[in-house]
């Protein structure tokens, strides 16, 4: 309950399990798993005992024939995923902003699929090679990996899979903390956000206002106030899932926003200037509609809508007026409203006097002593004061919640390929004990025989990890060129160099595990 708290708001979550439920997960996991053990014995129970015996560690389809389907199947796989992928592509670059995200994911789970078939093609064609003039010991090692090219390609499959969901998905999560004192960041560069209960008259940027709430001059030297006016409404945020129509208004003054070039806008409606956005906010002759601006994840999953598009709303008189969303911000703390010029809102709304919302803005020093004397001067008014970055980080938990969920099933995967890989090791060791002595006893090292087979399983950790990564480098696409977005380059290559690291000594434990013993007697038996 603690990890999903965050994903609704911090609403109290408790544990509800019904045992007719349970009940019925473990008979079925425990019937698919009899299902596939049962499916693996029937093959083998219908091929003859000679051939088991004599097949040894190779595969039984090991003649020119198979093998040359095995590579056209391999290669029609890749072309089809490729062809997907591209197709998506197109599609995305066509399509609006709310499905293009959706399209490259999947284009990239197509290139996934497209570097698998084309990795069994490879297995293909290296198990059909017979050139022998550069064959070193690390060459051999990794033709060895098409002895059991359905094994091979099971682990391959499982650590692309897991590094792909790892990759595609930790680069959407968000990290409010780091560079949060950047304008361009969803703080704005903003240190403190603070809401009241009653609407606050006095301008608290100038001397006599400050004294008004008999406000510390030293604890505010260097402090700034951007106000804004408020309109209460719908909550547009992420923190709730329904479909909103009337997200909440706020009234700024477009210049302070401006001046300071606070927030990076994702989008900005088509044939606008781009070099003011917050300007936009002064409504242009010709357009009965009052500029607007709002978050992007605000304006696309809360209220249904795009840059460019109107929402309707009423004034305090009963007459109805359209908004004009003409720029999008970038995950940012305004996550939930709309803001419109101050003049356009006391047009509408003349009785809403006073200020109920204000961005703080703070030297890093100083925030702590600040929020402190803020909230004592302004009790009566009801002023709550948060960190912008805490702010953000609210907002950013329910994204970030989702996608843990999903990269934790991709680590789960790469924990099982790494772990399966180690065993694949150890079986085909053990399978291949007469041969390794046999390279053994005509002047093979011991060493050279465990480089013999850490590079082939390597081979196959390093190529699999190779080809998550790619898939998930075009999934990502839309995350790497929206602006402000800081992707967490470092965190993300430390993860898979630890999952590479992690495959490799598993691959050592098991190799020297089966390599220890006696190999001459396994020599004598066969």
């Amino acid at each position: 309950s603690t990890v999903w708290r965050e994903a609704v708001g911090g609403a109290p979550i408790q544990y509800h399990a019904v045992p007719l439920t349970l009940a019925g997960g473990v008979v079925a996991a425990t019937l698919l798993a009899m299902l596939a053990m049962w499916l693996a014995l029937r093959r083998q129970a219908r091929r003859p005992a000679a051939v088991l015996l004599a097949e040894g560690g190779h595969e039984s389809s090991s003649s020119s024939l198979s093998l040359s389907r095995s590579r056209r199947r391999g290669h029609w796989v890749a072309a089809i995923g490729a062809v997907a992928a591209v197709t998506m592509l197109i599609w995305a670059a066509r399509s609006g902003e709310g499905q293009s995200a959706g399209l490259f994911f999947g284009a990239g789970a197509a290139l996934l699929v497209a570097g698998l078939g084309l990795s069994a093609a490879r297995l293909g064609v290296l198990a059909a090679s017979e050139a022998a003039a550069k064959l070193t010991l690390t060459a051999m090692g990794i033709r060895s990996a098409t002895r059991r090219r359905k094994r091979s390609l099971a682990i391959l499959g499982l650590l692309a899979c897991g590094s792909f969901l790892i990759a595609s998905i930790g680069v959407f999560k968000r990290d409010a903390v780091r560079g949060a004192e950047q304008r361009a960041s969803g703080t704005g560069g903003f240190a403190l956000i603070g809401e009241s209960t009653q609407p606050v008259v006095e301008d608290l940027n100038t001397a006599s206002g400050r004294d008004h709430f008999g406000l510390d001059t030293n604890v505010l030297a260097g402090v700034d106030f951007v106000p804004l006016r408020v309109r209460d409404g719908d909550d547009a945020s992420c923190l709730n899932l329904n479909r909103v129509q009337q997200p909440r208004l706020l009234g700024v003054r477009p210049e302070l926003l401006a001046q300071r070039g606070a927030f990076t806008f994702a989008r900005l409606a088509p044939g606008l200037p781009k070099a003011d956005p917050w300007l936009l906010l002064r409504r242009r002759p010709g357009d009965p509609a009052v500029p607007a601006i709002g978050d992007q994840a605000s304006i696309l999953w809360a209220l249904g809508k795009r840059v460019g598009d109107t929402v309707d709303y009423t004034d305090e008189r009963g007459r109805r007026f359209q908004l004009r969303l003409v720029g999008a911000v970038a995950n940012s703390i305004l996550q939930g409203s709309l803001l419109i010029a101050e003049e356009e809102f006391l047009a509408r709304f003349p009785t809403a006097t006073g200020y109920r919302m204000f961005l703080i803005d703070a030297p890093s020093n100083s925030v702590a002593r600040l929020s402190a004397e803020l909230t004592r001067g302004m009790q009566d008014l009801g002023l709550q004061v948060t960190p912008a970055a805490a702010r953000l980080a609210a907002f950013n938990a329910v994204q970030n919640t989702y996608l843990g969920t999903f990269q934790a099933l991709g680590g789960l995967g790469l924990v099982l390929g790494s772990v399966g890989l180690g065993a694949v090791v150890l079986r085909s060791v053990l399978e291949r004990r007469g041969e390794l002595a046999l390279l053994l006893a005509v002047g093979f090292r011991p060493q050279a025989l465990k480089w013999l087979v850490l590079s082939e399983h390597v081979a196959l950790l390093a190529a699999g990890l190779g080809v998550g990564v790619v898939a998930a480098l075009v999934a990502v696409l839309p995350a790497v060129l929206a602006p402000g977005t800081q992707l967490p380059y470092r965190s993300l290559a430390w993860t898979l160099a630890g999952v590479l690291v992690n495959g490799a000594v598993w691959t050592w434990l098991a190799t020297v595990g089966a390599l220890r013993g006696n190999l001459v007697q396994a020599l004598r038996n066969d």
